[in-house]
């Protein structure tokens, strides 16, 4: 099962990165993802991010805010 973010808007509807979904092999990578580029996803009015392995949610929503 892949990992990954769902992301949100401030409103919190499902909103999608101007990359698109990306899909991790493992946890620890997709983590490393977000610690990456939160800033990124910010400016692009992403406020919070939710972690799902394929269908089940892990945990989130996290803020992306400062």
């Amino acid at each position: 099962m892949p990992w990954w973010w769902q992301c949100l808007d401030d409103d919190g509807r499902v909103v999608e990165p101007s990359e698109g979904r990306q899909d991790f092999p493992t946890r620890s990578d997709a983590e490393s993802w977000v610690g990456e580029y939160w800033a990124d996803l910010a400016d692009q009015g992403i406020a919070a991010v939710t972690l799902f392995e394929g269908e089940r949610e892990v945990y989130g929503p996290m803020s992306l805010g400062a």
